[in-house]
């Protein structure tokens, strides 16, 4: 429990505008864009990483948990603060400090827009490569907090491939930098462990992003099949030619009407499956990729492959895709969302799996995901109003990342684990595992103050603890 006499330490430091206290307030950051929900005692917001640091040691003398949150767009429950407590939110926290096209990075603070990197360097050819579907809203402190990706992860990585280093304050108030814009900086990989670790070691205060040359070329292919499993084949086939596009995305029959009935996309309404492909590079090897793209999702049965003729219709295309969970909105009044991972060669049994889960539990189940590299998001559509529909949904879930883990995969490829998925941890881990991850956090926070209650199991959830599934324990080294 916050005391009065807290609450007027942060505000000296944020002032009374910087800090929110009142039930109606506090309200708009007791969610994020997951299903669970939980609400601070106070949110305060920093504009300097001085503000950080003096409001994380009024946190630490008066023992109260933390949660930084960034533009709350995160899927996994990673900003819901389990324990009440100080939430510090970095929206004021948004500028970017340096632009260095010399060394190809810039340096920015937390609270930056995702996509407002790329528009600050566009003019000069440059963009930056990460691209999380809420790319307008999310911001970079939560990308390099979960380690998000994006449709391009297939050719050019996650957050972690373009986070060079950055600047983060420790529970105990100590200000690290880790990284630099040297290529291959002394140490340990600090900025490696940093990123991913979803708020339970540090708070991100500054980030040295990694920025690309705008491609030659880009062209963007639309595959329309009947039958989703044929364009599930279809990823795989693209590999074993070696053409890897810069991304892949699929879309099932349910998914595409509701995208297209929201955004008038261009996908067509009759179909049953979509990918989304698009290729990137000099001139004349896209032209070459795209005539063997054309072939292989012929072969698997493709009944038509368009190219957008216009910097317009790829724009509207991509519209299509990156508004989808806007689009699911229309049709259910909720919607969870899962991020397993499995080899790409499994994406064909691991959709048949889904709709069999579907089935199961009466519950429609859409499907839009990274299928280049395996990263399935089933989006199970739900009713919380109607009794059993959570509990239902949440079990659908749970049995379809655990077929994810047995088919080589992991629960989550960049939604993060949060408060979600930390309870089906051990079907992927074995305890010694997770006892090292549990050492690891404690070295950066003993007494467990930073967003407690995320990645490792705490048996409070409503997924049951279950053992390492047999595939993973074959898996273990």
């Amino acid at each position: 429990m916050i005391v009065p006499e807290a609450i007027e330490k942060l505000r000296d430091i944020v002032g009374s505008k910087g800090l929110l206290e009142h039930s109606q307030q506090l309200m708009l950051y007791e969610y994020d864009g997951s299903i669970e929900k939980g609400r601070p005692e106070c949110v305060v917001f920093p504009t300097s990483t001085e503000d950080v640091v003096a409001i994380v040691k009024i946190a630490r003398d008066f023992n109260l948990p933390l949660v930084g949150r960034g533009a709350g767009t995160g899927l996994s429950g990673g900003t819901i603060p389990t324990e009440g407590g100080i939430m510090i939110a970095f929206a004021r926290m948004n500028k970017i400090l340096e632009i260095d096209l010399a060394n190809e990075c810039a340096v920015v603070q937390p609270g930056v827009v995702n996509i407002d990197i790329t528009l600050a360097v566009q003019g000069d050819g440059y963009y930056y490569a990460p691209d999380p579907s809420s790319q307008r809203a999310c911001t970079i402190g939560g990308n390099v907090a979960e380690n998000s990706g994006g449709p391009h992860t297939l050719i050019y990585g996650v957050t972690t491939n373009h986070t060079l280093g950055v600047e983060a304050v420790l529970p105990d108030g100590a200000v690290i930098r880790t990284g630099g814009k040297e290529a291959d900086p002394a140490g340990y990989d600090l900025t490696g462990l940093l990123t991913g670790s979803e708020g339970t070691m540090a708070l991100i205060t500054k980030v040295i992003v990694r920025l690309m040359r705008a491609p030659e070329k880009v062209k963007t292919l639309l595959a329309i099949y009947d039958s989703p499993e044929d364009a599930a084949a279809t990823v795989g086939a693209m590999t074993a030619r070696a053409v890897i596009p810069a991304a892949v995305e699929m879309l099932d029959g349910v998914m595409l009407r509701m995208v297209e009935e929201a955004t008038h996309a261009g996908y067509p309404m009759d179909a049953d499956a979509v990918l989304l492909i698009e290729l990137e590079g000099p001139t004349e090897a896209v032209d070459e990729q795209a005539e063997q793209v054309d072939a292989v999702c012929k072969e698997c049965r493709a009944r038509e492959v368009r190219v957008a003729r216009s910097d317009e219709e790829r724009a509207l295309l991509w519209k299509g895709r990156k508004n989808a969970f806007g689009a699911v909105g229309r049709v259910s009044p909720t919607y969870y969302v899962q991020d397993g991972v499995v080899p790409r060669t499994r994406v064909a049994d691991t959709l048949r799996f889904i709709y069999e889960v579907s089935e199961k539990y009466g519950l429609t189940i859409s499907n839009i995901f990274h299928a280049g590299d395996g990263n399935m998001h089933p989006i199970i559509l739900f009713d919380p109003r109607k009794a059993g529909e959570l509990d239902k949904t949440k079990k659908a879930g749970a049995e379809i990342l655990e077929y994810c883990v047995n088919a080589g995969g992991s629960i989550t490829g960049e939604h993060g684990v949060g408060m979600e998925k930390n309870d089906l941890m051990p079907i992927a881990f074995s305890q010694d595992s997770l006892d090292m991850m549990e050492t690891l956090i404690k070295v950066f926070d003993p007494d467990r103050r930073l967003n407690p209650g995320k990645i490792l199991p705490t048996g409070k959830g409503c997924l049951e603890v279950r053992p390492m599934t047999p595939r993973a324990r074959e898996m273990v080294w």
